[in-house]
């Protein structure tokens, strides 16, 4: 039997497990996908630990992103983005992957949407930020990135070629140019609020939101209600999964019962 998991602290409310293992199910491929909680005081010795374990493959998630980028032989598109959310134990060592990216990319083409070209508005600085703009303008689109402190906009914009950015008080002349806008910012999870002012929406853009919980978030319902185009959260939760799950197993990815299996747990 194979065994996957995904390594985080805390982990305990994750969302992978019910969606790999329907896969893995669906396919008849004989795995396991568990959770591991970890010492952050420790986590070099649980990355080693679960190599020596034979442990096939992991999924990264918060706090240990930057930490699995220092144990791993990144893959080219993740020394970019400084972090890897996928692990693949093979036998000339593990392999970092960042499928947050991917997936991402993954959801937008999903919904029909064309990056190349298109004009990106990030919110947010953070992991998930570096992720939407590294993979917005691999993807041939011009990145802006805001955030509410306006610094740290401007250091993510310096790596990501062509980005710029501005504080949150610039956010609603960005997005009246916009042909994408996307919520990085963990503002309006389990909350009504936005990060985006409501009036600011049109109807010639796409909305998307990392945040799932909930999945019609305020950002989400403003927009539509502007009508623009919306893709929730779960979409690249779901493609990270899909782009993860195929480099383990090399099989693809039976997408639609990964998906039923993510959203009966939202």
């Amino acid at each position: 039997m194979d065994v996957y998991g995904i390594i985080g602290n805390p982990v305990e409310h994750s969302l992978s497990p019910p969606m790999h293992q329907a896969a893995f199910d669906h396919l008849g491929i004989d795995a396991k996908f568990v959770t591991f909680e970890a010492d952050p005081d420790r986590i070099e010795e649980a990355f080693r630990g679960a190599e020596a374990l034979g442990i096939d493959g992991l999924t990264v998630t918060l706090p240990f992103k930057h930490d699995a980028y220092e144990f791993v032989d990144p893959e080219e598109s993740v020394e970019r983005v400084g972090a890897v959310n996928t692990i693949d134990f093979t036998d000339d060592g593990p392999i970092g992957y960042n499928t947050d990216m991917t997936g991402t990319l993954r959801a937008f083409e999903h919904h029909d949407v064309e990056l190349d070209g298109a004009k990106a508005v990030v919110v947010g600085a953070g992991g998930a930020a570096r992720a939407l703009a590294f993979g917005f303008e691999e993807a041939g689109a011009d990145v802006a990135v805001a955030n509410r402190t306006e610094s740290k906009a401007h250091d993510l914009a310096e790596e990501v070629p062509g980005a710029t950015g501005h504080g949150l008080d610039e956010l609603p002349d960005l997005m009246a140019d916009a042909d994408v806008v996307a919520n990085a910012t963990s503002v309006g999870l389990e909350s009504d609020e936005s990060v985006a002012p409501a009036d600011a929406w049109h109807g010639d853009c796409v909305a998307f939101d990392a945040v799932y919980k909930p999945l019609d978030t305020t950002f989400l319902t403003d927009a539509a209600n502007a009508g623009a185009q919306t893709i929730d959260g779960a979409w690249m939760l779901l493609f990270q999964g899909v782009d993860a799950f195929e480099t383990w197993t090399g099989e693809d990815a039976p997408v639609d019962v990964m998906n039923d299996a993510l959203r009966a747990e939202l």
